[in-house]
């Protein structure tokens, strides 16, 4: 009879459903290779090094990495309903580096921009955009249209607005790879640090929401 009442117990607890503890919020970064964490081991991305900095906190958040080497904003629009799923609460716009690193028209730019936070906020998610600067080597015309962009959009939208994602870290041989363009593991934690506040007011929006 013992015998039985162990093999039933193993059995229950082998076949039970099993109910995970989820996060109460799903936050998705959707970037280029600045925040997918190009050349970095797997810990020392930017959503990574998020997720640590927020878990420190106290928060109960997902951050997941939806950031593609060498994407442009068109990229970032035409994969937008795959990258960021139904069931996100906030997503982290990272994208336009790699636009004006080719020097393509500054309008595309805004007008992609400008979709990927209007279909999100139409979602009802929050949105916190990282802006970019132009490299000035594109002369002051094309800086004059192109650093704007995040900005008047995040008003437009009533999104979020972090001005520079490599505030502190760009140009700085120290923080970045031998590229000088890609942040390091320590750049990374610049970044993190620098961007926290934002993040922390981009999830309390989502909470409230």
């Amino acid at each position: 009879m013992r015998r039985l009442y162990v093999i039933l117990s193993f059995l229950v607890f082998c076949f039970s459903p099993i109910i995970a503890n989820s996060a109460e919020l799903k936050l998705v970064v959707l970037g280029d290779s600045l925040s997918a964490g190009y050349q970095l081991a797997p810990e020392e991305g930017f959503p990574e090094q998020l997720q640590k900095a927020l878990d420190e906190r106290g928060y109960s958040v997902e951050v997941v990495n939806a950031g593609v080497s060498g994407d442009t904003s068109s990229g970032g629009l035409s994969r937008l309903d795959w990258s960021v799923g139904t069931d996100a609460d906030a997503v982290i716009v990272e994208l336009g580096a790699n636009d004006a690193l080719r020097g393509i028209q500054p309008e595309i730019t805004r007008n992609n921009l400008n979709e990927i936070t209007k279909r999100l906020r139409e979602r009802g998610v929050e949105v916190l955009l990282a802006g970019m600067l132009a490299p000035r080597n594109l002369g002051p015309e094309y800086a004059e249209v192109f650093d704007p962009i995040y900005s008047e959009l995040a008003k437009l939208h009533g999104a979020l607005l972090y001005p520079f994602f490599l505030e502190g870290v760009a140009l700085n041989p120290d923080l970045n790879l031998s590229d000088g363009i890609h942040p390091n593991a320590d750049g990374v934690g610049v970044i993190v640090q620098n961007i926290l506040p934002k993040v922390e007011e981009l999830l309390a929006k989502a909470q409230s929401s």
